[in-house]
Parts: structure tokens; C-alpha cells; sequence
């Protein structure tokens, strides 16, 4: 079938049996034939524990190597896979499980010691994903499967797994692969349904733009319950016989740059920040010294500096790669001016969950500073305004990439999805004569997390507003860090006897209360109590736009 994404994966086995696949940064790698052979272990799991096609399969734990055997398992068997960020909440997973009607989850160690398995009733089990031993069984053909596991294997195949073995289901383009979840709390919640064709569309994408060859290396940095990091560190390698290493730790700046140094890889996926502090960390300090500065102004020897400095930076990403990813959140002008100038292969994307994800991309050598690329192969992408050039107006975009809608939410998918079939993303953005796009804002007020996390700021209100002498509140963003603008309720708090000082503490003691609430990435750094009640619209909504630069 033309369009199959599943048979990308099948060939990528066969072709690539003896290549390194999936690597636990300094712990074990497997082989494409090991691949398969933990795959077909799970399959036979699936078999004799009455999963069928179409059942859902939930997976919630850090990236490695048996995560992405669990993914593929779920999604070569032809039932459909639920990635769930690890940094949830236990009740946010909880939440995801139930309303997903998961029958099976795979789970990380660290997540699983906070979940409880009463609060997920429709699980038939519970395994865990470093070796898919039981945590839970409620049947006991899971429990007949698991222990007979080599027997059953090895009836299956008495002379040996090989190669001609490898066959897997057949997928239809529009029948449903993935539901990616882009929020965890139970009103918000949206499960993105995403089908094959988008699947199929992202990967084909990646292979018009990234070409890499079997035996690339390519490290995963991004969480692969995102769908930017399970497209373009993930999926598009396997199915084209690359090696995946798994950082299996929190990435920061430090364990980043050891990997870059040892793995080399042959293309960096990155959100901003991880750019930005390698930039403003290891470069920007050097150049900042007085005789660079004059160096800088001088034209040849400005040319040799830029080389050396861009030399630099290259080596900062292990010196191998093709080009340099940026997706996820808006990148910092200066750190972008600054790459420009030294000519660095990066170029900035711009996707969402809704589209598996990609909607626009350039090229690094094509690319215009600024902008988000054009629309991606297969995508039409349009700006509703009089004058897109001048006026911002609301990206909407159409093609194969787009979801089938929001699982169990007709009234979401109707906002989003147009009878002519365009997604309406709610980012407001320009687009020049030759279909660059240039975001201005996201009009659905979407906060990013450190490393591209999304961050509803309704979600957090919604729960601050219910809190002790809140009257109304509004979360901003102030150099990467999360604040609480909070209106109190003086009536109430003067009428118990509270003085000025007095909410302050409770402010503090409330932020404190959220914060214990909420995944380490959406918690405030501080509050900051406003003296009167928000500005708001006609609709009574609170003009937002006139407190993003609160100080304080």
C-alpha cells in the first residue's frame, strides 16, 4: 500500500536486521532483529490477553529504549497507543487512562510508585515497561501469558525467529493510530485522534527534508509522549534504519552536551531553550570581551571570527549533524540574530499535536529569520485576515497530517475542524508573497514549558480561583519562569481580620498548595497581589494582553 506507515516499519526491520537501533545512553542497545523480537513477545502478550485491534494500549514513563519496543508493538499490532507525558500528576494519568478506555498500561518505574491502580478500574494490567513483568493483572490470561511467554514464543517459532517473520498489520490511512493527549486535567483534557495517514505524512515529510541514512545516530532529547519528538526522533528513524539513543534521565544542559559529544548525531531536534542555553552558556560570554567585539567590526577578520565562532558552536552539537531543528516555542530574537550571523545551520519549525505535528518548515539554506517556514509538503496553510502580509490573522491548514478530531469531544472537534476540513490552530501569525509564515501570538493564550511542554494558563487559574481570598487571577510567563497575578477577595479577607501582610502569606501558602498539584513544569515561582480587579472585555473575559509585562 502506497501510503502505509506501518509497512515503512516492517521493510526498515527487515532491511536494517543487523544495524544498532535503540540505545539507553551508556546501558544496552538493541539490534533491528532484537527489535522484532520483542516485538512479536508483546504481540503474543496481546494475543493470549484477548487484546484485539482497535483496543487501546497506554504507555506513560521516560524515553527508552523498551518504550519505543511498547509504542511500535502497540501500533504493528493494529491496536491503538496512548502516550501520556511521565510528568503528569498521578490523578492527570489516572484521568487519561479512564477516559481513553485503556485496557492495558506500560509504565516507568518512578511513575509507577505514584499511581493507584483502584482509581483505574477498565485496566485488565499493569506492566512495567523495563522488562513487561505484571505490576497488575485482573485477568489471568495475562497472568498465563506473561509466565509462559519462551514457551509460547518458541511453539510459535521452533526453528528460530528470522526475518520472513516479521509481519504486521495492515493500516488503513484514515483509521485511528494514536491518541496524544495535549493536557492532563479532566476539563481540559483534549485526546488528539490521530490517524495513520498523519503518521505516514510526517514520516514521508522526513524523508523529502532530513535525509539521513541507515546507521545515522540521533538522540532523543524530547519527551516521545510529544508528538514533535516521537515524529522526528523516533519514528522517521526507525523507518529509516537509524540509531536512536535515549538520554532515560532529565536532559539537561550538561548530560546534553556529554551525549552531543559521544553520539555525534546527524540531526538535532531541540526546542529553544535547550539552543539558548548552550548559546548563552558556552558562546555569547566569549564574544562579549572587548577585543572580540572590535575583531567583530573589522570586516575580513570578521569573517575568520565568525567562522571559528560558528566552528565552535557546530562542535557544541557534536559536529555532525545536517542541520539544526528549533520547534515547539517561540525562539529568542537575539540568540536568532546571532546564529544568522555566523550562518548556523538551524532553521524553526512550527507544528501542533492536532497535526502529528508538522504544518510548516523551510530548509536551513532557504529558510527566512523570523519565520516558521512554509507549509509543509502535502499541507495547505492559509491566514484568515484581509491582509495576510500586514494584518495577523488565525492560521488554519488542511491536509493529510490533520487529526480525525478530539476522542469522545464532538463539540471541540467542531471548534477546530471546519466543514471544508481546515484545522483552526487559534496562533495568529503573517504570511509574505512567498508563504512564509511569521507567528505573532497564540490567541488560545498557549504558555510553553521549558521543553516545549504545553502550559494552559486557564487550567492553572481555574484552580487558583478556587483557592483561599482569590477573587480572580491570571498566570503570565516572565523570563521562562511562571507568575501568579492575583486579585484577592478584600471583602473576605478584611472581614476575617486579615491584614495586607497577612495575604501575603496565604498567597504564598496557596501558591505553595498549587504547585503540589501540578507537573514540575507548570508551577508559579512566585505571586504578585494586584490592588483592583483585571480589565476585562465586554464578555466579562480579562484583557490578558494587558498584563503580560506585569513586573514585580
Amino acid at each position: 500500500m502506497e501510503s502505509s506507515f506501518i509497512s515503512y516499519i516492517e521493510e526498515s526491520i527487515k532491511q536494517h536486521w543487523d544495524l544498532d537501533a535503540l540505545t539507553d545512553y551508556n546501558g544496552a542497545t538493541l539490534q533491528y532483529k532484537d527489535l522484532a523480537r520483542k516485538i512479536e513477545k508483546i504481540h503474543i502478550i496481546f494475543e493470549n490477553s484477548g487484546i484485539r485491534k482497535g483496543d487501546k494500549v497506554a504507555v506513560c514513563g521516560r524515553n527508552s529504549s523498551h518504550w519505543g519496543v511498547t509504542f511500535l508493538a502497540t501500533l504493528t499490532y493494529g491496536a491503538v497507543v496512548v502516550p501520556i507525558l511521565h510528568e503528569f500528576k498521578a490523578d492527570n494519568v489516572h484521568n487519561i487512562v479512564n477516559h481513553s478506555e485503556a485496557k492495558l498500561l506500560f509504565v516507568g518505574d518512578q511513575v509507577w510508585e505514584n499511581l493507584n491502580e483502584s482509581a483505574m478500574p477498565l485496566l485488565e494490567g499493569i506492566m512495567r515497561i523495563t522488562d513487561f513483568s505484571i505490576y497488575v493483572s485482573r485477568s489471568d490470561k495475562i497472568d498465563y501469558a506473561r509466565e509462559h511467554l519462551n514457551e509460547l514464543f518458541g511453539k510459535k517459532y521452533p526453528k528460530n525467529f528470522r526475518k520472513e517473520h516479521v509481519r504486521y498489520h495492515q493500516d488503513q490511512p484514515d483509521e485511528l493510530a494514536v491518541i496524544n493527549y495535549t493536557s492532563g486535567t479532566t476539563s481540559y483534557s483534549k485526546g488528539v485522534m490521530l490517524p495513520y495517514r498523519s503518521l505516514w505524512s510526517n514520516t514521508r515529510f522526513a524523508f523529502e527534508v532530513i535525509p539521513l541514512k541507515p546507521g545515522d545516530k540521533v538522540i532523543s532529547i524530547l519527551p516521545m509522549a510529544h508528538m514533535y519528538g516521537l515524529a522526528f526522533e523516533f519514528l522517521y528513524e526507525m523507518a529509516a534504519g537509524c540509531q536512536v539513543f535515549f538520554l532515560t534521565r532529565t536532559p539537561s544542559p550538561k548530560v546534553i552536551f556529554q551525549a552531543f559529544a559521544q553520539v555525534r548525531p546527524r540531526v538535532v531536534i531541540a526546542v529553544p531553550l535547550i539552543i539558548e542555553k548552550i548559546i548563552k552558556k558556552n558562546v555569547l560570554p566569549k564574544l562579549e570581551k572587548p577585543t572580540m567585539r572590535v575583531l567583530m567590526r573589522v570586516p575580513y577578520v570578521n569573517d575568520k571570527i565568525k567562522s571559528t565562532v560558528c566552528k565552535q558552536v557546530v562542535n557544541a552539537f557534536g559536529g555532525n549533524f545536517l542541520e539544526v531543528i528549533i520547534g515547539g516555542a517561540a525562539f529568542n530574537q537575539e540568540v536568532e540574530r546571532f546564529l544568522r550571523k555566523i550562518e548556523f545551520p538551524y532553521t524553526v519549525g512550527y507544528g501542533m499535536t492536532e497535526c502529528a505535528p508538522i504544518i510548516c518548515y523551510e530548509n536551513w539554506r532557504e529558510f527566512r529569520q523570523g519565520s516558521c517556514g512554509k507549509a509543509a509538503p502535502r499541507m495547505e496553510v492559509k491566514i484568515l485576515s484581509p491582509d495576510p502580509e500586514h494584518i495577523p490573522g488565525e492560521i488554519v491548514c488542511r491536509g493529510p497530517n490533520v487529526m480525525l478530531g478530539y476522542y469522545k469531544n464532538e463539540e471541540a472537534t467542531r471548534e477546530a475542524l471546519d466543514a471544508e476540513g481546515w484545522l483552526h490552530t487559534g496562533d495568529l501569525a503573517l504570511m509574505d508573497q512567498a508563504g512564509n509564515v511569521t507567528i505573532k501570538g497564540r490567541s488560545k493564550n498557549l504558555l510553553l514549558g521549558a521543553s516545549g511542554q504545553n502550559i494552559y494558563p486557564e487550567e492553572i487559574e481555574d484552580r487558583l480561583n478556587a483557592m483561599p481570598y482569590v477573587a480572580e487571577s491570571i498566570i503570565v510567563q516572565q523570563n521562562e519562569k511562571l507568575v501568579g497575578l492575583v486579585y484577592p477577595d478584600f471583602d473576605d479577607a478584611f472581614a476575617n481580620g486579615l491584614n495586607t501582610d497577612d495575604l501575603e502569606r496565604v498567597m504564598e501558602e496557596n501558591r505553595l498548595a498549587l504547585n503540589a498539584e501540578l507537573p514540575a513544569y507548570s508551577q508559579l515561582t512566585k505571586m504578585k497581589i494586584y490592588p483592583e480587579e483585571f480589565e476585562k472585555t465586554p464578555k466579562r473575559s480579562i484583557k490578558r494582553f494587558l498584563y503580560q509585562e506585569a513586573k514585580g
